[in-house]
């Protein structure tokens, strides 16, 4: 096994907490990859189905709506909580990477898609279930620790764009490449021992997933957590395009390769947000983190709103996107943090998979959403539209701070 556990658990402390993380986000990292890869191969499907924008954004809807499906599923049959974390992951990671592998034989964009959302349904043994294992790993420090892990994926999510940025790759040796990985991701996961405060197998409670997330202090997370999606991947999928065009209307060289360079810097530059947002949300409480992460990233859309009303220089735009990028994705674990601390331990995992299939189904929304709204009213109107999330989510979550300060905890848990 690649980590052991002693026999004496401090209450706090885990002996080999630390490289347990290590080894559970590199797992998570490699076995998520046919998600966010999917980027890098995307142009070639672009080219040989001759898809438009929209079309094209639908490949990555698939994956999200797959991965909805799959955990509204798993949470309503408590699988994370009835099911040891690491084998679902394992075996999550090899049905990705057999759904991604298919994408060789794929020959129509329809094909392509049942391929994609297959993918999101593995996943959905992945991602969940990881949240969970870790969180039996670290009571104190929790934050940092799903802060770290969100923060890998986010790097992994902004690694594709740099590929196109320099020039792409094979498209057949990424998928093949890819769905290796995903598979070695799945074993690691499968190596690293349960954490000291894993709980016993859950009773099977159908209904439990949304009580969970409606009862007490969860609703205002649940509304914060969803106010933080209806931006995050909107942001992040359509962000290339966006600045794509930027560029193409001041007559720069090369729009496409700058954007994927500048994607990939804004995606890339949430991976520090998450681990800053990790440690300021355990020292000065969750919530008040959460409330200060999605004020400034939607005053950031609001600020590009303007930027691009006055006709502002392309690197103006890029400063203010890079600021947008650290704090959009900066209180993402923290919601999960707050998921694990606040609900029954012995349902964390099905908490943790339901509050994810909440917010990715918002996302499939907003994401779609984003084309029309720049149809009818331009990027600054629909960056005006994402703005309105994070604020709904700042102001769901501020009675938690109020609550802080009433019961004096010391914790700061929220």
């Amino acid at each position: 096994m690649l980590v052991s556990m002693t026999a004496v658990v401090s209450p706090d402390l885990a002996p080999h907490r630390w490289s347990a993380l290590v080894w559970l986000a590199c797992a998570v990292f490699l076995a998520m990859s046919p998600w966010f890869s999917a980027a890098a191969v995307l142009p070639h499907f672009r080219a040989v189905w001759m898809l438009t924008d929209s079309a094209a954004a639908w490949l990555t809807l698939a994956v999200q709506l797959g991965f909805v499906l799959e955990a509204v599923l798993s949470a309503s049959l408590n699988l994370a909580d009835r099911v040891m974390p690491r084998r679902l992951i394992l075996i999550g990671a090899l049905l990705a990477a057999a759904a991604y592998l298919g994408l060789l034989i794929a020959d129509s964009a329809f094909t392509a898609m049942i391929l994609r959302a297959l993918t999101g349904e593995a996943l959905a043994w992945v991602y969940p279930p990881a949240l969970k294992a870790m969180s039996a790993w670290f009571r104190t420090g929790r934050g940092v620790a799903l802060g770290v892990m969100v923060g890998a994926l986010t790097l992994g999510s902004a690694l594709p764009h740099l590929v196109n940025g320099l020039g792409g790759a094979n498209w057949r040796v990424v998928i093949v490449t890819t769905s290796l990985l995903a598979a070695v991701g799945g074993l690691i996961a499968a190596s690293v021992r349960d954490g000291p405060y894993q709980v016993p197998a859950a009773a099977f409670r159908p209904a439990q997933a949304w009580r969970l997330l409606t009862d007490g202090k969860m609703v205002h997370v649940t509304l914060g957590y969803l106010g933080h999606m209806w931006e995050l991947y909107a942001l992040w999928a359509w962000f290339s395009v966006f600045f794509a065009q930027v560029l193409s209307g001041r007559g720069l060289p090369e729009p496409a390769r700058g954007a994927a360079f500048a994607t990939f810097a804004v995606i890339g530059v949430g991976a520090l947000g998450c681990y800053v947002g990790g440690v300021l949300g355990d020292r000065w409480g969750r919530a008040r983190l959460t409330v200060l992460a999605m004020g400034v990233s939607g005053g950031c859309a609001l600020i590009l709103a303007g930027l691009l009303w006055i006709g502002a220089s392309p690197f103006v735009v890029l400063a203010v996107s890079l600021v947008w990028g650290f704090w959009i994705i900066a209180d993402s674990a923290q919601f999960s943090t707050l998921a694990s601390e606040l609900t029954d331990p012995a349902y964390v995992g099905t908490a943790l998979t339901a509050q994810l299939a909440l917010g990715f189904s918002l996302t499939a929304g907003s994401i779609a959403l984003v084309p029309v709204l720049v149809t009818a009213w331009g990027w600054s109107g629909a960056f005006t539209v994402l703005a309105l999330g994070p604020f709904v989510g700042a102001v769901a979550m501020r009675p938690l701070i109020r609550m802080n300060r009433k019961t004096n905890n010391s914790s700061r848990r929220l």
